[in-house]
């Protein structure tokens, strides 16, 4: 799955983040998942994520754009694939053809370190940290009333016959004589842009480019993800602090 789907076939841009996230991300390839074990033995599942070659394709001062931000580039794509503006604005910063972009909105201090072309490692996030992963749902084809929108279902004996795992009606009277939009229906599950908070980084390989975060994430192996510092971490209780 190259990119992400709802944003186009040749270009996969996501739109910029809002003022609160102020920090520098990645962009990155879901691998799969496997587990480590810690110093105690215990056993951690872990999704690896590959953040190789992030590179600077733009970067949007206040002056000329209005806004901080600075915009990467990931993945490789052959170059008659790529379409001549993109190859054009990918060239002035000096990077080759990407199937992923994404800007990230950073302060102006943060924007003064970084330049066109440079490429960004794993080593701006550090283990222990949290973080929020973006990506797109594994598809579930067309499903029902009970698995896409968690109905409950009736008995299956005494008088249901056959509709014990169906919706029931779904219109009302002769007013106002209609079904309103949005009712919670069979249909197509799954693809979806969605956003897991507060993952923990369990180890960070900056050797291969890998993360290697706790937990599941959004989407199917070779699925791209962003990966951003946490924007809500949980606060902590009387007992924590």
């Amino acid at each position: 799955m190259e990119g992400f789907p709802e944003f186009g076939k040749n270009l996969n841009l996501i739109e910029v983040g809002n003022g609160e996230n102020m920090s520098l991300g990645l962009l990155g390839r879901k691998v799969g998942m496997t587990r480590i074990f810690t110093d105690d033995g215990e056993t951690v599942p872990v999704t690896v994520i590959d953040v190789s070659n992030n590179r600077v394709a733009q970067i949007k001062s206040a002056e000329s754009d209005g806004y901080s931000a600075v915009q990467l580039a990931f993945g490789s794509k052959r170059a008659r694939r790529v379409t001549k503006p993109l190859a054009g604005h990918l060239a002035k910063a000096g990077a080759q053809g990407a199937s992923v972009l994404r800007e990230f909105t950073v302060g102006a201090d943060q924007l003064a370190s970084l330049k066109p072309g440079e490429v960004i490692n794993a080593g701006i996030f550090e283990a222990g940290q949290k973080v929020d992963v973006t990506g797109v749902t594994q598809g579930k084809g067309f499903t029902g009333t009970i698995k896409r929108h968690n109905f409950s279902s009736n008995r299956a004996s005494h008088g249901n016959s056959r509709s014990h795992n169906v919706p029931g009606s779904i219109g009302m009277a002769q007013d106002p004589g209609r079904v309103f939009p949005g009712k919670r229906m069979s249909g197509h599950d799954g693809v979806l842009n969605r956003t897991a908070q507060n993952l923990e980084i369990a180890r960070v390989d900056a050797e291969r480019s890998l993360l290697l975060v706790k937990g599941a994430v959004p989407g199917s192996k070779g699925g791209n993800v962003v990966i951003r510092p946490a924007v809500r971490t949980p606060a902590k209780s009387a007992k924590q602090a």
